[in-house]
């Protein structure tokens, strides 16, 4: 239904398609403050920013996007699992392709949005190496060497569905490091 929304959306719009958005989502959510939609919203309904669909035809699209955000954070929040969104490729196709647009969103809202690392923290690295294993490395963060070493550590997953676990752990062990905070977290902090 949403990828129908996105496509849907009128000419010179450049939505991005629903793997994509999932994984720019996750990564505009990895922040202890929180982004505002009307920050990020807009290049998710074109890679640009610009608003060039007619207000009835892009507002469905809106919703729909925010209903999904709203899914993603609740999980994320409460350091949940969630499914990802990737299309199934046929079955020669090796895992990490299925998952490239994933990774390709979320390395575009994680550039946009500085991810909020905290320096040295080798957990985080390797849960980013998760994720960035299945890009080219000149997508690849500022944190390129330590972030190459971790790849270069990573055996790529042999099934889809190891692929997909390595999205969804990165995200959760990210958010560990990054925000947003539980309700448990947060009355720890106080």
């Amino acid at each position: 239904m949403l990828q129908e929304l996105l496509d849907a959306l009128a000419a010179p719009a450049e939505p991005l398609d629903v793997v994509m958005l999932d994984g720019f989502v996750c990564a505009v959510l990895l922040r202890e403050q929180p982004v505002p939609a009307a920050q990020w919203l807009p290049y998710v309904l074109d890679i640009e920013g610009r608003d060039v669909s007619p207000p009835r035809q892009a507002q469905a699209a809106r919703q729909a996007v925010l209903r999904r955000h709203d899914g993603l954070r609740d999980a994320i929040s409460r350091r949940q699992w969630f499914d990802p969104w990737v299309f199934e490729l046929d079955e020669d196709a090796a895992p990490g392709e299925a998952v490239m647009p994933w990774a390709a969103g979320f390395a575009l809202a994680a550039e946009r949005y500085a991810l909020p690392l905290p320096p040295g923290e080798e957990a985080a690295i390797e849960a980013l190496a998760l994720i960035y294993q299945y890009l080219d490395a000149d997508h690849w963060p500022t944190v390129t060497v330590a972030l190459a070493d971790a790849i270069g550590e990573l055996e790529p997953p042999r099934r889809l569905d190891e692929a997909v676990e390595d999205l969804v752990r990165a995200v959760l062990l990210l958010a560990d490091h990054t925000g947003p905070t539980t309700p448990t977290r947060r009355s720890a902090r106080r």
